[in-house]
C-alpha cells in the first residue's frame, strides 16, 4: 500500500505512505543519547539466567538483553494523564490511537524577562508563549487538525543527544496561555522536541501539564480531569527538511500498563483531493 485516503470534516487528503518522516530518537544505549532529570542515561545489559548470558558475543545462542530506563527522561516517548494522578491511567487503556490530521510547527521561544520572573521562573528562561503559536499556526488556523508537532529553533542536530539536566529550566517550556490555546484548539495529541512542557523545576505545580489534561492546581483523581484522552509525546526531533504545514500523523506507543512509554511518532506527506474518494 502506497497511500492512504482520509477525511476530516468534510475535507479530504490522501498521505504518501512511501515518505515516512520519524521523529523519534533512536535510543542508542551503548552511545550518545538525550536525557532528561535522570542522573544515569539508559543503560542494557544482557539477562543473566542461571549459566545463561544473553550475548552471543560471551558464546550465546542469541542475544537476550534487559534494559534500563526510565520513559520520561530517556528519549522520545508518549505520556497520559496518569502522569499527575493517583490511580494513575496507563496508555494500554487510551491507545492505539487512530491516525489523525497534524499541524506541524517552528517557532523561536523568547526569553521570559525580569517582569514575569519569580521563585520558580527565571528571567532568562526561554518560553513558548501563545503568541508564538497563534504566529507559527497562522497559516493553517482554517484546516481541521486535532494533533499538533512543535518544532523549536534552532533546531540543532546536538538535540538528539543532549542531556537536559543542569539548572532549573534546561529547556524551553510552555507558558500556560500557550496551553490554554492549544485545549482551545482541541488539540489532542501534542509532540515537541523539548523534554517537558513544563520547567524542570517549577514547584511541582505542572501548570501546562494540567490545563492540557483539565486538571485544576493539586488535584490528583483523574475523574476529575475534563481531556484524560489527550497524549503528550516529548523529546522527538523534527528533521530540519520537513516543512511546516500538514501531515497524517501515526503515534506508534506500546502497550504498557503505565503513564509513560518510549514511542515512535511518525509523520506522512500530505495532499488535499477534490471530488469523490477513489479508495
Amino acid at each position: 500500500m502506497n497511500a492512504l485516503e482520509f477525511s476530516a470534516r468534510g475535507r479530504r487528503w490522501r498521505a504518501d505512505l512511501r515518505r515516512p518522516i520519524d521523529l523519534a530518537i533512536p535510543l542508542d544505549f551503548a552511545g550518545a543519547q538525550p536525557r532528561f532529570f535522570a542522573g544515569t542515561p539508559a543503560s542494557s545489559a544482557p539477562l543473566r539466567a542461571g549459566s545463561f548470558t544473553g550475548s552471543v558475543g560471551a558464546g550465546a545462542s542469541c542475544n537476550c538483553a534487559t534494559y534500563t530506563l526510565a520513559p520520561h527522561c530517556h528519549g522520545t516517548h508518549t505520556e497520559c494523564v496518569g502522569h499527575v494522578t493517583d490511580p494513575a491511567a496507563s496508555l494500554a487503556a487510551l491507545t492505539p490511537v487512530a491516525p489523525c490530521l497534524a499541524l506541524l510547527v517552528s517557532l523561536r521561544p523568547r526569553a521570559l524577562g525580569p517582569k514575569a520572573a519569580g521563585p520558580y521562573a527565571g528571567a532568562e528562561d526561554r518560553i513558548i508563549d501563545r503568541t508564538a503559536l497563534e504566529q507559527a499556526a497562522a497559516a493553517w488556523l482554517a484546516e481541521p487538525w486535532t494533533a499538533v508537532v512543535v518544532r523549536t529553533l534552532p533546531n540543532e542536530i546536538a538535540k538528539q543527544h543532549r542531556a537536559y539536566v543542569d539548572g532549573g529550566a534546561p529547556a524551553p517550556y510552555f507558558e500556560p496561555s500557550a496551553m490554554g490555546w492549544l485545549v482551545e484548539r482541541g488539540v489532542t495529541s501534542l509532540v515537541v522536541d523539548l523534554p517537558s512542557l513544563d520547567r524542570a523545576d517549577d514547584g511541582g505545580h505542572l501548570a501546562a501539564h494540567r490545563i492540557y489534561w483539565g486538571l485544576p492546581p493539586g488535584v490528583t483523581d483523574v475523574n476529575v480531569a475534563t481531556r484524560p484522552h489527550a497524549l503528550v509525546t516529548e523529546l522527538a526531533y523534527v528533521p530540519d527538511e520537513t516543512p511546516d504545514g500538514l501531515y497524517l500523523l501515526d503515534l506508534h506507543v506500546p502497550a504498557f500498563v503505565a503513564d509513560a512509554a518510549p514511542s515512535r511518532p511518525v509523520l506522512y506527506p500530505l495532499t488535499e483531493m477534490d471530488g469523490p474518494s477513489s479508495a
